[in-house]
Parts: C-alpha cells; structure tokens; sequence
C-alpha cells in the first residue's frame, strides 16, 4: 500500500533521485530494488512480519528501506528515536514486543546497554543486516492494509510513552492531504533533518516527498550549518523543522554574517511547537523567506497549514486553514460548537488517525471523542477560515517541538533518596520555546546539588528530558482536587524572573 507510489514513480522515472545522502544518492528504480532485498534479507533472518521490527539509528536511507520492505511483509515497524536514553529504548522495546533491534554504529552504546537491560529482543547491527546475502523471495502479507503498520512512540501525559498505531491506509491519506495542501511533485528536493525517530522526520518529511515522486535529502542530524549549506547546495525547494531549529539556523546566520540566498525555496514549514511572531519576522527580514506555521499531532495529521496556491496572506499568529479531508471543531467546556472568534478547545481528526494506543484500551477510549480526537489545544476561528491556536489545556512541556510529560521526568527525580516530593513544569525559553523545570522538596530540608540531581536523570532519561533548572521548595501548591497546582508553579516561576 505505501509502496504503490514508490513503484509508479520507479515505473514512470526511475531514473529521478529519490532519497541522497552524504554517501551517495538512490534513484526510484534503486529504491524498489534495495527495498526487495531488504524484504528478502528480513524473510531470510526470521523477520517474516508477525512481530515488529525496531530500528535505531541517525537518519539514514535504510530506515526508508525498512520502512517500504515491512510494508510489504505486513508487518509493523518501530523507528526509534536515536536521543532516547539506554532505559527508554529498553521500555519500547520490551513494550512493543520487538523481534530485533537493528542499530547502526552511532548507536552501538546505547543499544548495547538497552538490550542488557533484561529483555527478550536480541540486537543485530545495521552493516550486518545489510551484509546478509538473501536470493529474492515471494511475499504474503501476514497483516491487512488497515492493520498496525507503524508504531511510533510518543510522550504522554501519564508517563510511560505511548505506542501509538498507525495502519498503512492512514500513513498514505495523511501524505496525501501534504502532498495536495504544499502541491508537492516530482519538482520537489526536501532537505531532512528533523529525527527519522519521529513521525515527522519519517512520514510527514520523507514519506511525504518520496510518495510525491520528489527528492529527500536526508542529514545524518540537525546543524544549522550544514542545513544551510544543504539548502544551498542541493537547491532545496522544501525544508520543515521545528521552531528550535529555525531559531539556531537565524542565530548561526546572524552571528558569523552571513549572506544566504534562498530565493529558489517555495515552502519553509514549520511544526511541533508556537513559532513566535518575533523569529517569523527576523527569519524573512534575514532570509527574505517566509515560514509557514503546521498543525498535527502525532495521533493524527495533517489540521492545518498554508496552501501553497491560496492567494490570501496568512494573517499575524494564525496557523493556516483545515488541510485537506480534515475535520476540525472547536467547543466550550461543555462540549457544545463554539462560534467565530470564540475561544474553545480543538477536537480533530486527520486523513491519517491512529488506530490506538498499544496495550492500553482504556487510553484509546479517552482519546476519541465522537470520532474526533482531544487535542488539549485552545484557540478560535476567524470569518476567513483562518485558525489560531491560543493556548494548552494540557501538562505536556514542548521542548524543541519534542513532548515531555512532567509525570515520566517526576517519577525519575521521585527515585532519588533525597526527594520527598517533586512537581515538573515547562517555563518559557528564546530559543526552545519551552524548559524542564523541576519543584522540588527535600526530605531532610537541605537539597543536593542541582548537578547531584541531573546527573540522577542521566541515562534514566533522554538528555532533553533532564531539568534545565531545580528549584528548591519547601511544599508544594495544591489546587481544589489535591492534584499539584502547576499553574501557581508557573506563576512563581515567572515573578521570580522579574
């Protein structure tokens, strides 16, 4: 299913480049024959498809390959996000049930310590994999289109991440709507360098371009000098990134003076966190290009964005109009339709929406709401169609467009000896739109070192997980329920930054 347009690009051009590396670059036509290799290599090793594969590794061209060829077995594919710590991969891979880990050797440490953590999943390294000699072999699908396809595990209010589900049919009608809302075509070269580890940098990026017949670029990681450079070099006419990573490349520009012409670029894009009126404006007085904000969630994509043939300038602090076969409401507390120009919280649902939450039913239930899915999002509507996001009703901290759950950072700090009682929030940052911050109560009344305490969250979390600040407390606020009152802690924390 995935792979239909991937073989019709082939069959129509197969000479166009399809994804380019610093290695080197695959056509179509080498993409289909390296992904019926990669199936056969995956037959041939006992990865037939009836139990998930997970990969970790930077971004590279095999995760593509991975990818299509576990598409064509019908099975279900893990792409782990390469700044997970040892424990984190440990959990999902124990939690989704993994056959095999293949890592490349960036990740051998961290694989290494995740595989002797106690579980079942055995390791494989990318060079071995792709030095398995394998003669081409027949494909039965063992799961339907519509059957778990992609398993992408995401931060979630409660702690632990959540495997969130996504069938081949979904992964295809949500690239669809991009592909019709960015008018993306063989045209096309889209610089990555979002992490292949998230649905992002995997589909909405990479899927996205290659099921579009363009070009994907793929950086091995993000450094906004060699985005730049690549923009330039390969004449990019697509980049998508998250606020961080737009406000480094203005930062890296601004302080060595640098003089960058992008005028060849149609679509900056960016996504996974507020884009503040201030970096929109400096980054086009800079670059004389525009960034166009997008909306998604990884349960469901694509909400919003900017048309790419849409004459009508989007006004100051919108986010774009409903994509493309997407369904959008915004209610009151009560539930009840909101009109024009009314706050309210955002239900949606996507061309592509998840089919649940692996193993737990009951978080699957809460998530759907009457077809629609709660985004915890605020923000209102205007007479022309344009939407605005104004606000959170939700605890998740947005740290570079990547979620944190204060519980998951609160339960760690909870370990230390220490630690009586601790409270996780999210304080405002320039740079990474939001900061981990840490309340936290000593037992004996004297608090370790912030160090002491970071240096705890090492290797039990991922490195942007860790508090950036501790600050000490003698109790913590309680609301009306008896739950943390996260909103006087934020209150503190901004009049303590007067």
């Amino acid at each position: 299913m995935v792979n239909t347009d991937i073989e019709a690009h082939a069959q129509r051009d197969g000479g166009q480049v399809a994804l380019r590396t610093a290695t080197g670059a695959l056509s179509y036509a080498d993409l289909v024959h390296e992904i019926d290799r990669t199936v056969a290599r995956l037959k041939m090793l006992g990865f037939d498809g009836r139990r998930p594969v997970a990969v970790l590794c930077e971004n590279r061209a095999e995760i593509m390959l991975f990818y299509y060829a576990i598409a064509r077995l019908g099975g279900t594919f893990v792409p782990v996000n390469a700044s997970l710590s040892a424990a984190e991969v440990a959990y999902l891979l124990e939690h989704a049930e993994a056959v095999v880990l293949v890592y490349d050797e960036r990740m051998q440490d961290i694989a290494a310590a995740a595989l002797a953590a106690g579980g079942t999943t055995p390791g494989m390294t990318l060079d071995a994999f792709m030095g398995t000699d394998a003669p081409a072999c027949e494909v039965t699908p063992v799961n339907g289109p519509l059957d778990p396809f992609l398993m992408v595990y995401t931060s979630g209010s409660t702690g632990k991440p959540k495997g969130v589900a996504m069938s081949q049919v979904h992964e295809v009608a949500g690239n669809a709507s991009l592909i019709e809302m960015w008018g993306m075509g063989p045209q096309d070269v889209n610089v990555v360098a979002l992490p292949m580890g998230y649905h992002y940098g995997l589909t909405t990026a990479t899927g996205a371009t290659l099921q579009s017949g363009g070009q994907a670029v793929l950086l091995r990681r993000f450094h906004p000098r060699e985005v730049l450079e690549a923009l330039v070099q390969h004449r990019a006419t697509v980049f998508q990134g998250v606020p961080t990573m737009f406000a480094m490349m203005l930062e890296y520009a601004e302080q060595n003076s640098l003089e960058i012409d992008l005028s060849f670029m149609r679509l900056l894009i960016s996504a996974g966190a507020p884009l503040s009126t201030e970096l929109h404006e400096r980054f086009e007085k800079r670059f004389a290009r525009r960034i166009d904000d997008y909306y998604a969630l990884t349960e469901t994509r694509p909400i919003f964005g900017r048309y790419w043939n849409d004459p009508a300038p989007v006004p100051a602090r919108a986010i774009g109009k409903v994509a493309p076969g997407a369904v959008v409401k915004i209610v009151d507390p009560e539930g009840r339709d909101v009109p024009d120009g009314v706050e309210g919280e955002y239900y949606v649902r996507g061309p592509s929406a998840t089919l649940g939450y692996l193993k737990n039913e009951a978080q699957t239930r809460e998530l759907f709401h009457d077809g629609l899915i709660r985004t915890g999002d605020l923000g209102h509507r205007d007479s022309e169609g344009f939407y605005y996001i104004t606000g959170r009703s939700k605890d998740l901290i947005i740290r570079g467009g990547a979620n944190i759950a204060p519980a998951e950072v609160e339960q760690v700090l909870a370990g230390h000896e220490s630690v009586q009682n601790v409270a996780v929030i999210g304080v405002p940052d320039e740079k990474f739109g939001q900061l981990v911050a840490a309340y936290v109560v000593p037992r004996s009344g004297t608090l370790p070192a912030d160090e002491e305490l970071k240096a705890w969250c090492q290797g039990k979390l991922a490195d942007f997980k860790i508090p950036a600040y501790i600050v000490p407390a003698t109790a913590l606020p309680l609301g009306n329920t008896g739950k943390v009152d996260r909103k006087a802690l934020l209150a503190h924390w901004m009049e303590s930054k007067k």
